[in-house]
């Protein structure tokens, strides 16, 4: 086995070279970055720093300017419609809104991805999804309308959809926003639970570095187009980059800057130059 062989052997989602621009801005620049095979890993870095993006680039939504973004030892780029659409297939999806449908019940939405692409006797469609409502402890609200749902609840509704289909890989895109610290605790031990039980790869994207210190065993932490650090909570948490201090220590000043980058001030403001 070569060098090459034993990383992606090692790594679930091997990046290599990316480089993304987006109406004007760079987003990535020649970032390389590996994804633990079997691990929880957590994607942070400041707001706008492109982490919904890397997603999109892992699952193929999203194409990078330039650069290797290998899901399993494929490299995304290169794959066909429909082998793209196969690989998704072993890939769960939890999105920072939920994502429910609306027009259906709990029972519904989680028993959607299951009628849209295999052909199962109902029984057997009515056995997983329970199985797996009874996994986020939601069976006894199958009948319920998102509508009726907190935001907890809504967020579980959604992993156990996420999960129907046994994926080799999860993802969850903003997994805590909006949720009180009884759900948080109940999403980050979700997490856990169905990585360690199913025995698969997990990515999440989120800024709450207390919360997930305690799940994860990864961290990259992604800013100015690169990867600035990565390693365990701890590392990073202990790490002395002005990044890592300021953005797990909550500093106002350091290298993440406040202001999006513009123009003069005073000239939009429409002031007159100052004199020489």
């Amino acid at each position: 086995m070569t060098e090459s062989e034993g990383a992606q052997a090692t790594a679930h989602v091997q990046i290599r070279g990316l480089r993304t621009a987006l109406n004007g801005k760079r987003i990535f620049d020649r970032i390389d970055l590996d994804i633990p095979r079997g691990k929880i890993t957590a994607i942070m870095g400041p707001s706008g720093t492109g982490k919904t993006t890397l997603l999109r680039h892992i699952t193929g939504q999203l194409a990078a300017d330039a650069g290797e973004i290998r899901v399993d030892g494929k490299n995304v780029p290169d794959l066909s419609r429909k082998a793209l659409f196969k690989l998704r297939e072993r890939i769960g999806y939890l999105f920072q809104n939920s994502a429910l449908l609306t027009d259906f019940n709990v029972f519904e939405n989680v028993a959607f991805p299951l009628r849209q692409h295999l052909r199962l006797p109902e029984a057997l469609v009515r056995n997983i999804v329970l199985m797996r409502l009874q996994a986020v402890g939601l069976r006894g609200a199958a009948e319920l309308m998102p509508a009726e749902l907190s935001g907890g609840m809504a967020r579980r509704v959604a992993l156990a959809r996420a999960m129907i289909r046994d994926p080799d890989l999860m993802i969850y895109d903003e997994p805590f926003v909006g949720l009180d610290p009884v759900a948080l605790n109940q999403i980050l031990k979700l997490i856990r639970v169905v990585n360690d039980t199913l025995g698969i790869t997990s990515i999440l994207v989120a800024h709450e570095f207390a919360a997930v210190r305690r799940s994860v065993d990864h961290v990259c932490l992604i800013a100015d187009g690169k990867l600035i650090a990565h390693g365990s909570p701890q590392e990073l948490a202990e790490g002395d980059s002005p990044w890592t201090r300021q953005f797990f220590g909550g500093a106002a000043d350091g290298p993440v800057p406040f202001q999006y980058p513009a123009g003069d001030y005073a000239a939009d403001l429409g002031f007159p130059e100052s004199p020489a």
